[in-house]
């Protein structure tokens, strides 16, 4: 392939990568079938891959990829009421598409905001099992492939692909409509939504198995996907909140693996390594959110959190205290176990590690705990803090068993080892 077609086939890959959510958005909106909507989607890039390299890239090629894929929407739409002509409503369908799309270039970005909404609140329903949203939300929203969703989540690529074929189906049959929700119903949706975004940021940042440490490209996609919501929903202090918190995480990537790839924890990070125009801008997303609410949400919680890791110029300036009370108000807005073990890890660093201690001694038992290896880890370092290394290196070594990432596993050995 020359440098000119390489230039080439990555403008259009770019213009796909943006493109698609807007194209798919806007025919859901019409084909009421996010499923139909994509292929038709998808349709239209085909033709583009065959006729842009001959052609030329076209001088607006969102308006050429609306155009070809509007036509590809009414003839399926014709096809449909001719076979069958009970299909009143889609004839309807038919005639508003006719209708509202006559000039592709003057009407190309009119609602395509609300048309993300609508799209972003589908795609993240809460009708859907977890892994199907965030399959489907970074096939529809980030533009990914099967394979590379597969890779993302480390399943194989028919896992994957089942995962999206079945949540396409949910929504079909449920007949979940292609709408933003409104107040109540769309505080719920929006949990679902954040949740989503979260998850798939987190599975980037420790990924949960496999060989690396750190998944910076699928942290990336969380975070364009946050940036996204924030712009569609820029009064909703939790949106701001999460992508806060996400810059603050990506700010130390940099930092976060040595040369060969092996992990470096917090307290041992080159400070001067962390990226400050990220901070700056997870603390100006953060003083907007704080802004907009009295009584921060979990994910501005955490966004506080993360923001006393980033204004410390040392791991000794760091404000534990505020941390520990962070947390605290943490457990009771989302109470959960994993919310427990950080809180332990802070109070160990403000009060002592035995009030840590404490608090890890008590969710020992917690049954949801019992096949991760966030308990024994934080409960080994406890424990080695004060000075009990035989059952330090016990917690170590029950650790390394319970993680799947291959990394981690070798750092907890080595710390048992030590």
């Amino acid at each position: 392939m020359t440098a000119t077609a390489t230039i080439e086939a990555a403008t259009i890959e770019a213009v796909w990568r943006i493109e698609q959510p807007k194209l798919t958005a806007r025919l859901a909106r019409y084909v009421r079938d996010i499923g139909l909507a994509e292929e038709i989607a998808q349709d239209a890039f085909v033709l583009a891959l065959e006729r842009w390299p001959r052609d030329g890239i076209p001088r607006n090629p969102a308006a050429w990829l609306t155009e070809v894929a509007r036509n590809r929407a009414l003839d399926r739409l014709r096809r449909t009421t001719m076979i069958d002509g009970k299909h009143r409503e889609l004839a309807i369908d038919l005639a508003e598409l006719e209708r509202e799309m006559p000039d592709i270039e003057t009407t190309l970005d009119e609602d395509i905001d609300d048309d993300l909404l609508r799209l972003i609140f589908t795609a993240c329903h809460p009708v859907l099992p977890a892994e199907q949203r965030a399959a489907l939300a970074l096939r529809l929203l980030g533009g990914l492939s099967t394979p590379q969703i597969a890779r993302a989540f480390l399943v194989p690529e028919a896992t994957a692909a089942q995962r999206i074929v079945r949540a396409k189906r949910t929504l079909r049959d449920a007949a979940i409509p292609f709408e933003t929700p409104r107040a109540d119903e769309r505080r719920e949706r929006l949990a679902a939504v954040l949740e989503v975004v979260y998850l798939i940021f987190n599975e980037g940042y420790v990924a949960t198995t496999g060989p690396d440490w750190l998944r910076a490209d699928l942290c990336g996609e969380a975070l364009r996907l946050g940036r996204s919501l924030t712009a569609l929903i820029p009064d909703e202090p939790e949106v701001r909140g999460l992508v806060s918190l996400m810059e603050f995480s990506a700010s130390r990537f940099p930092a976060r693996t040595g040369k060969t790839g092996d992990p470096v924890l917090l307290l041992d990070q080159d400070r001067g390594r962390w990226d400050w125009s990220l901070i700056r801008r997870g603390l100006d997303g953060l003083n907007r959110a704080m802004a907009l609410t009295p009584t921060p949400g979990p994910y501005l919680l955490q966004a506080m959190i993360a923001a006393c890791h980033a204004r410390a110029a040392t791991p000794g300036d760091t404000d534990w205290i505020a941390i520990s009370a962070y947390y605290q108000a943490l457990s009771l807005a989302a109470p959960s176990p994993i919310v427990e073990i950080n809180r332990a890890a802070a109070v160990s660093m403000a009060f002592g590690p035995a009030q840590g201690l404490a608090i890890v001694e008590a969710l020992r038992d917690e049954p949801r705990l019992k096949d991760s290896h966030l308990l024994p880890t934080v409960r080994g370092d406890l424990l080695e803090k004060l000075g009990r290394p035989v059952e330090a290196r016990a917690a170590f070594r029950q650790a390394a068993q319970l993680t799947g990432n291959d990394r981690e596993r070798a750092l907890l050995l080595a710390r048992a080892g030590d």
